[in-house]
């Protein structure tokens, strides 16, 4: 064991009793390297984060510019700074009416805490109505809105007023009533094993909330930045949020999320009480100025759209006796395994021989697959020739 090693376990707090406890030397485009020099071939994209690969150039760029100009100068929404205002212009100006207000925080899940707070400032209700096995973050309020007892039981009480339905369920949508502040949904869910909402489902969640005055927050925190061959999912599903929130792939390896509104509604957090949502670091000029960058990477050249053709890739190539199904979509893919002993097997056997690869947080069967957009088609044979060695040797 190297000092580093054993001062992991010593200092750093651990979220699990098995990290994988990998010690990273570097990492570039596709590949991470361990201190002895070992290249890992990285279908986890540090969890639908890493949207352009490792260390690319123009994230690389625009920090460095951006720590020449200034780093942090005052609190979010009170100085006018540059990269904040082209990001969010950038998000704006990609998106459909009416989401044109954007609103920067430093993760997804303080997205998530800003879209349910906003929901509730809008509608004058409380009642929040999440999915079953749901993911929205791990903060009390999103934790609150994720489905997974397990998960939460031992951190209750949360948030009062939280019902859940079952996701691609229509006959739950009777739950969703003039009580109801707003559905948050997954718009593909992620922990659950990436489960794709039927088609027309999500159209119809909106009519319902559109009937009784509630409404609808997208969670696109994963399944955005081109990850599914659009910028969002739900320019695929053909309904548009009254909320969205993004986060993970918009930073380009960088921590960062937004959650996006009308501007009527992103009014409302000025007045009654004024600044109804405050951050210090949300927004950070040398975040930003990544955002920024890795957004118009993927809205200006072809990366999205190679994404249906890599899917394609992936599919034909993962055809195994052991592999029962692949959920997901575009680069977000889950192939479930007979059990979740053989995930973790298939999991630890793959980062063995050079391909890094993981779990979903609800679906112990799942195992993950969402590398890099800007992965090569070779690189997408190598790794699929890696896990079916690894296949054939677990089955």
């Amino acid at each position: 064991m190297s000092s580093q090693n054993k001062d992991f376990f010593t200092y750093q707090a651990q979220t699990g009793k098995t990290p994988m406890a990998l010690e990273i030397s570097h990492a570039l485009g596709s590949y991470i390297y361990d201190l002895g020099g070992k290249a890992y071939l990285d279908f986890i994209a540090g969890v639908s984060a890493n949207t352009l690969g490792h260390q690319p150039e123009v994230v690389n760029e625009a920090v460095t510019a951006q720590l020449d100009k200034y780093t942090h100068v005052m609190v979010y929404g009170e100085f006018i700074q540059t990269p904040q205002v082209d990001l969010a212009k950038k998000l704006a100006t990609n998106l459909p009416e009416p989401l044109q207000s954007v609103y920067l925080t430093n993760s997804g899940t303080e997205a998530t805490e800003g879209a349910i707070k906003l929901a509730k400032r809008v509608t004058g209700r409380y009642e929040i109505i999440a999915a079953h096995n749901a993911y929205h973050g791990n903060t009390q309020g999103a934790m609150s809105v994720c489905g997974n007892e397990q998960t939460k039981s031992a951190f209750r009480p949360l948030i009062p007023g939280t019902k859940f339905i079952q996701f691609n369920e229509e006959k739950d949508l009777e739950k969703i009533t003039g009580n109801t502040a707003a559905v948050i949904l997954e718009t593909i869910q992620g922990g659950a094993g990436f489960i794709v909402p039927k088609p027309g489902y999500l159209k119809k969640v909106k009519e319902r909330c559109e009937e009784v005055g509630a409404l609808l927050i997208l969670d696109e925190i994963q399944s955005g930045m081109g990850r599914t061959g659009v910028l969002f999912e739900f320019m695929h599903q053909q309904v548009v949020p009254d909320i969205l929130i993004t986060g993970k792939g918009l930073g380009g390896g960088m921590p960062i999320g937004a959650f996006i509104a009308s501007r009527k509604h992103m009014n409302l957090l000025t007045e009654n009480p004024k600044m109804g949502h405050i951050t210090t670091f949300g927004g950070h000029p040398v975040i930003a100025a990544a955002g920024s960058a890795c957004l118009n990477e993927v809205v200006s050249t072809d990366i999205m759209q190679q994404v249906p053709q890599k899917e394609k890739l992936l599919r034909n190539l993962l055809q195994h006796k052991l592999i029962k199904e692949i959920r997901g979509k575009g680069l977000m893919l889950a192939l479930m395994m007979p059990d979740a002993a053989t995930a973790t097997k298939v999991i630890l056997k793959a980062m063995d021989r050079g391909l890094l690869l993981f779990w979903l947080l609800f679906e112990g069967s799942a195992v993950r697959i969402t590398p890099p957009l800007t992965i090569l088609e070779e690189e997408i044979e190598k790794g699929c020739n890696i896990l079916l060695d690894v296949l054939d040797e677990v089955g």
